[in-house]
């Protein structure tokens, strides 16, 4: 039994389909990760900055 040639295409297209929406999800999920590691380390800047304001204001007072 022999399949339509365009039954093949389908399949490959399926296929494809699949595995780039893979591929997209994995770059995505590597950019998200990225992107939090950046907001993570501006956040601690800020509580260092924030604590040595402190830190010099219970000093100097």
């Amino acid at each position: 039994m022999e399949l339509p040639i365009w039954i093949y295409f389908v399949a490959a297209g399926i296929l494809f389909s699949a595995f780039m929406s893979v591929k997209s999800a994995k770059e995505d999920r590597e950019e998200e990760q990225e992107w939090l590691e950046k907001e993570g380390e501006i956040y601690i800047e800020r509580m260092e900055k924030e604590r040595e304001m402190r830190k010099q204001l219970k000093d100097g007072a």
